[in-house]
């Protein structure tokens, strides 16, 4: 089961406000149904409040999933979830880019907040 309890945060180091965007070209978890590895790239990007994300922590976040037979959609909300709750951002969205499997690619985009207009699309 993916792990939040590993999310680390520290005090945003700004007084005005910041884009931040991490991006994780090495994703995997597990398909629920066949049992069949997925790969994909998790985009975050957000607008903090008073706390930032870790980045090694974050990593280690992200490689729970690794052996979790989990759906795309459902992968993608739990990491919202997760990271909203960590850091609760003024704004936050994750788009998840799955490579390609039996001729379908997908990209689920989940939100939290007022996400700008320029960054609404993902």
């Amino acid at each position: 089961m993916p792990d939040a309890s590993l999310l680390d945060t520290f005090p945003t180091p700004a007084d005005s406000p910041l884009l931040i965007e991490h991006v994780n070209e090495e994703f995997t978890s597990v398909c629920p149904v066949t049992g069949h590895p997925d790969f994909g790239a998790v985009t975050l990007r957000y607008q903090p409040g008073d706390r930032c994300v870790e980045l090694k922590s974050l990593k280690l976040y992200y490689q729970s999933f690794r052996n979790e037979g989990i759906y795309y959609e459902a992968a993608t909300g739990e990491i919202r979830a997760h990271l909203v709750a960590a850091m609760a951002p003024a704004w936050l969205q994750v788009v998840t880019d799955w490579r390609g499997r039996g001729g379908i690619r997908s990209r689920i985009i989940a939100t939290h907040g007022t996400v700008p207009e320029a960054w609404a699309r993902g």
